[in-house]
């Protein structure tokens, strides 16, 4: 639906009706404002397209136990207080996020988190299926060695200083006891916008890493079959140089069915592929913007991650190359065998030409002698005429030498005989041309 006419010094100009949507596009999912100290429970749900009216309702559900106003169905994001803690929604294209921020600090870290204050039976009735949850710790308080290492459970930490030293960000990237990974953020000259945007950049790192990741079984799955693929492609190579004719037809029949085989694999793999590529890219673009910095003893998020992530991705990248490459040695094998089979159905067309002409010029040949025959033979039948005619004046009283005038009417006759006999093919060949 259009909107209303734009008034420009009086004169109205039609108004798009995307402009609305785009102009709010900037201002979707803005970052929070985060007062110290804070606690955020995070997951990341993928919700298939047809699910999404389910989700809408359950999420309005929640709102209507709280006494909230639910947001409307077209939208893609919702910020809320729903009294103990605020919820932010944000609905992305195969997945939707939902993150339960509780300001305070329970006694100790990754203590009393905000996602404890939601019926379980909610979480429970969830639509879609879990693919990432983190519980992040935003404190100005000052953290020991002790505190950092019994909030991770004695795992193995990450960190780096971060927004040019004003902030220290740590991870472990592993599931802890709770089922969720876990992340603090220990602000040291933070105001409450880049508090809420450097939280923001840890949830995104965090989610789309695992999404990134989502190719990567695929991937481990699919290998052993293009090895396969690749394999018999060689063998068909190394056969074809000592094929029949009727070989060639079953080796283009092999052909056609690896390319059906490599073409239906791209189709599947094509979208997931795809977005693992993107989700890549959030990620470094995320880490570069952490602007980070050493900590003394810590390996910096942006090495841990590109140098663990990025051999996944570059899997999931070769194997995609892998089947571009097979289709496209599949297209040069299926084109050179064809033009073999198109040389060996040219060398056989010769070879019949060939055999028509041969068989042509014996046609011509035994054409000619039965003319000759003919001729021959109407020239024998023309000297019988000429033997009666002879003999009738001979009882009339003439008198002939029937021997010297069969003589000399015998060339005569041979000739007439030869012409009349091409007057007649003549004929018969200007017939079917005027027809």
């Amino acid at each position: 639906m259009n909107e209303p006419p734009v008034l420009v010094d009086q004169r109205s100009i039609p108004v798009s009706s995307l402009r609305q949507a785009l102009s709010l596009e900037l201002h979707n999912r803005p970052s929070p404002k985060v007062s110290n100290p804070t606690s955020v429970s995070h997951v990341a749900i993928r919700v298939n397209l047809e699910d999404r009216q389910k989700e809408y309702q359950h999420l309005s559900s929640l709102c209507h136990r709280y006494g909230v106003n639910p947001p409307c169905i077209e939208a893609s994001c919702f910020f809320e207080d729903f009294g103990g803690f605020e919820l932010r929604w944000e609905k992305h294209l195969e997945f939707s996020t939902y993150s339960f921020i509780r300001k305070g600090q329970g006694q100790q870290l990754f203590d009393g988190y905000s996602i404890e204050r939601v019926p379980q039976q909610w979480f429970d009735d969830l639509v879609g299926e879990l693919i990432c949850a983190i519980n992040l710790v935003f404190t100005c308080d000052a953290l020991s060695e002790q505190n950092i290492y019994q909030g991770f459970e004695g795992q193995q930490v990450i960190g780096s200083l971060v927004a040019d030293g004003r902030a220290r960000v740590y991870s472990s990237f592993r599931l802890h006891s709770d089922g969720f990974s876990r992340a603090i953020i220990h602000s040291e000259q933070l105001n409450s916008y880049q508090a809420g945007r450097l939280i923001q950049r840890t949830l995104e790192i965090e989610t789309y890493q695992m999404l990134a990741l989502l190719s990567l079984p695929i991937a481990r799955e699919l290998s052993p079959k293009v090895s396969e693929m690749e394999h018999e492609l060689v063998l068909v190579n190394k056969k074809m140089a000592h094929l029949s004719l009727h070989d060639d037809s079953e080796m283009l029949d092999k052909l056609s069915n690896l390319a059906g085989q490599t073409e239906q694999l791209i189709a599947d793999i094509s979208y997931r592929f795809s977005a693992t590529n993107a989700y890549y890219d959030l990620v470094c673009s995320r880490l570069a913007q952490l602007n980070e910095q050493d900590l003394v003893g810590l390996e910096r998020i942006n090495e841990f991650v590109t140098r663990r992530l990025t051999p996944g991705i570059r899997t999931c990248q070769a194997l995609s190359q892998r089947l571009d490459d097979l289709t496209h040695r599949i297209a040069r094998a299926s084109s050179l065998l064809r033009t073999r089979v198109d040389l060996s159905i040219e060398q056989q067309n010769q070879q019949l030409l060939h055999a028509i002409n041969q068989r042509g010029k014996v046609q011509l040949r035994l054409q000619q002698m039965v003319e000759g025959v003919s001729v021959t033979a109407m020239a024998y039948y023309l000297m019988g005429l000429l033997e009666y005619i002879l003999n009738a004046f001979n009882a009339y009283g003439f008198q002939f030498n029937k021997l010297i005038l069969k003589g000399i009417a015998v060339p005569f006759f041979l000739f007439f005989a030869w012409w009349l006999l091409r007057f007649a093919m003549g004929y018969i060949k200007k017939e079917p041309e005027q027809s």
